[in-house]
């Protein structure tokens, strides 16, 4: 017989066919006898289906806020916090698995109320710093309510574990009208995500007691990863440091040719811009760039 629990240990057993028909006829109640009614059955898996797609809708709804802040902070800020993006609506199997497990009633209004996980997202970012900042740019917006928070950055499980954990309430608008829609979102660095992503493959691997050691060791891979994020982002704070005194020395430097900004060839102004001086650009930017420049009486900065 199949074997499913999400925490390690956990050895229950997965509900067959039959078990499977009573849990959508009469909840978890499994001693009722005989076959269960199909017309309770079918009603029941359309109110689920309805219910997996509404999460899914919520998903969406959130995946699109997480591109626009993507996209603008890249515009705005010329720096991306975000490494990856994945997502995922629990399938029929887990769910009915997980509602056994937990003794939850496989009813729609049941599942919906006590598994808020049915829709996850997971936001991969760079740095330490980069998961608490996407986690203030969508509860700043109004129509997201977050509804709970764990944070295993600052209090790791005591296997080393670390995210941070986000259950995050969004309007989905339907026809029959709104409805507020729960989705779970975990944000955290690519150190931490490379730690849970073996840890997960070591004991899927293994459904037996990891011995002592081999836990120790992953405790210890653990914080050696959350050393390297440390370091890492010391490292990057110091080089943007860096960036920002080459910065101000060069707009020093250009100010100081201000009397020079004028060209005795065509006697326009001539701009200084080290950021569009460095950066490539397409043949249509280029030619923006220049009806832009003209429109001012300016000339475009010799490269």
């Amino acid at each position: 017989m199949k074997l499913v629990g999400s925490r390690r240990g956990d050895h229950v057993p997965a509900p067959g066919r039959e078990q499977q028909g009573r849990m959508m006829a009469e909840g978890n109640e499994l001693t009722v006898p005989g076959r269960p009614d199909p017309n309770q059955v079918y009603d029941r898996l359309t109110r689920i289906r309805h219910l997996l797609m509404t999460r899914e809708f919520g998903l969406q709804e959130i995946l699109t806020k997480i591109d626009i802040l993507r996209s603008e902070f890249q515009y705005s800020h010329d720096y991306n916090p975000i490494e990856h993006v994945s997502s995922r609506v629990k399938s029929l199997d887990s769910i009915i698995s997980k509602a056994h497990r937990k003794g939850i009633p496989f009813t729609a209004e049941d599942i919906g109320s006590n598994l808020l996980d049915i829709a996850g997202i997971r936001l991969t970012c760079s740095f330490v710093s980069d998961t608490y900042t996407m986690r203030d740019l969508l509860l700043s917006q109004s129509d997201l309510t977050l509804i709970r928070e764990r944070d295993y950055i600052k209090e790791p499980k005591p296997n080393g574990y670390q995210s941070l954990h986000l259950i995050i309430e969004v309007p989905v608008f339907l026809a029959e009208g709104p409805e507020r829609v729960p989705v779970e979102i975990q944000l955290r660095t690519v150190a931490m995500d490379f730690w849970a992503s073996l840890e997960h493959k070591i004991h899927y691997k293994d459904d037996s007691d990891v011995p002592r050691h081999l836990t120790d060791a992953l405790k210890l891979a653990a914080d050696m990863s959350s050393s390297l994020d440390v370091s890492m982002e010391r490292i990057h704070k110091e080089i943007l440091e860096l960036h920002a005194k080459e910065e101000a020395a060069r707009s020093g430097s250009n100010d100081e040719q201000a009397d020079d900004s004028t060209s005795p060839s065509t006697g326009t102004r001539r701009l200084h811009h080290p950021v569009a001086q460095r950066q490539a650009m397409s043949d249509d930017s280029q030619e923006l760039f220049q009806a832009v420049l003209e429109s001012f009486g300016m000339s475009r900065p010799q490269e």
